[in-house]
């Protein structure tokens, strides 16, 4: 029996805030990959190694978790004000499928250094020292995104003090702006509450009437809250991912959400489309010890928010999760603004089972709709080892 040789495929491993995934230039992907089908759905299965039983990726590039299994394609432009095109493939860990239904905004920090890097940004705009402005198109959701980019005699600055909680190192900071983040149809519903309301009423069986917030705002997002199911707000990561009666409960929860907010026809088809929504659940400010052993006082926060990626609680907190928080913070009446202690703000600091963060929002009532201009937040980006990936002959 003949076998055949593997494939070498040029590609940057980057860390992106509290993600890290497989960056890909689109024309250096096999011609077979280079369009949206089944051909790149199994390259990037093969290059993180999914699906695995064991639920280890130890034959691919993935880490085995929901912010570990995941790829990017960047291409340069051709839309008009824009400078790269940005697609996110979320792996499943267990699953033979890539959901390509929502961005990550963690891995969206790492966009443009890759970009200047990669020479897909004219040498005129980069600037010897300071800071490249890089406007990404986010394909997966068709939304503008800025990325403000440090750097130093003319390369991408990596290396710096800012330190964001659920990364042990720090690193340069770099600047994104989600530009109205609201998602269009494609995202799920024209409008950035789908079904009108600031907070609505699911009916879960098992869970009973169960009020929530369904915002379409970064990531399309379900919020409830914490007391409501039986938590507190300070949980961390253990005290979920080993309850299979939570996970289930969340899941049941995310369907129904899903439904309403028309992301799916029936709730079946939730299992087929993992990466979006996230649930999420938020509680008022409180004290607790983060996951490092850092000590979070009731003070450093204005509430607490866990959030659910890909059927675990997330480590930290998902970058489009984080756009979402800041939306329906400022928003007055989401279960959000209220687990912040209502009224009108312009940002929001939460606590998450990492430590905390800080994510800024303008909102403004427009025709008795709520319309947010951009939401922004601090996040860092690394290159971690650039070269080839290597997949088996045959296996795309």
């Amino acid at each position: 029996m003949a076998h055949l040789p593997q494939i070498k495929i040029p590609a940057t491993y980057m860390r992106g805030g509290t993600s890290k995934g497989v960056f890909f230039h689109l024309p250096d992907l096999p011609a077979a990959a280079q369009a949206p089908g089944p051909a790149r759905d199994a390259l990037l299965l093969r290059v993180i190694g999914s699906p695995d039983p064991y639920g280890k990726q130890t034959d691919g590039m993935g880490g085995a978790t929901s912010s570990t299994s995941k790829t990017v394609i960047i291409a340069k432009s051709s839309r008009p004000d824009h400078d790269v095109d940005y697609l996110f493939g979320q792996v499943s860990i267990d699953q033979p499928f890539v959901d390509w239904s929502g961005n990550c905004g963690n891995l969206t920090a790492a966009v443009g250094p890759f970009a200047i890097s990669h020479g897909l940004i004219d040498a005129a705009r980069i600037p010897e020292n300071g800071i490249a402005t890089i406007r990404i198109w986010q394909a997966n959701i068709g939304k503008t995104i800025v990325a403000h980019v440090p750097v130093t005699q003319g390369a991408v600055q990596e290396t710096g003090d800012f330190e964001l909680d659920g990364v042990t190192f720090p690193a340069a900071e770099i600047q994104v702006e989600f530009m109205d983040p609201a998602a269009d149809e494609d995202g799920g519903g024209g409008s950035m509450f789908p079904t009108g309301n600031l907070v609505d009423e699911l009916d879960v069986p098992g869970v009973g009437r169960l009020k929530a917030t369904l915002i379409n705002a970064g990531i399309p997002t379900i919020f409830v809250d914490a007391a409501a199911i039986g938590y507190d707000g300070t949980e961390l990561q253990d005290a979920i991912n080993g309850d299979a009666k939570a996970l289930a409960m969340f899941e049941a929860i995310r369907a129904h959400g899903a439904l309403r907010m028309g992301l799916i026809q029936h709730l079946g088809e939730a299992a087929q489309r993992q990466h979006t929504p996230k649930v999420a659940f938020v509680a008022p400010p409180a004290g607790y010890v983060a996951s490092s052993g850092k000590q979070v006082a009731q003070g450093d926060v204005d509430l607490l928010v866990r959030a659910l990626s890909m059927g675990k609680l997330h480590h930290a907190m998902m970058g489009t999760a984080a756009v979402a928080i800041g939306t329906a913070a400022a928003i007055p009446g989401t279960l959000v603004n209220q687990a912040a202690g209502g009224g009108e703000r312009r940002s929001v600091r939460f606590g998450h089972p990492s430590g905390t963060l800080r994510v800024g929002a303008e909102a403004r009532l427009e025709n008795g709709e709520w319309v947010v201009t951009k939401a922004i937040m601090s996040r860092s980006a690394r290159v971690l080892m650039e070269g080839w990936v290597r997949v088996p002959g045959g296996s795309f």
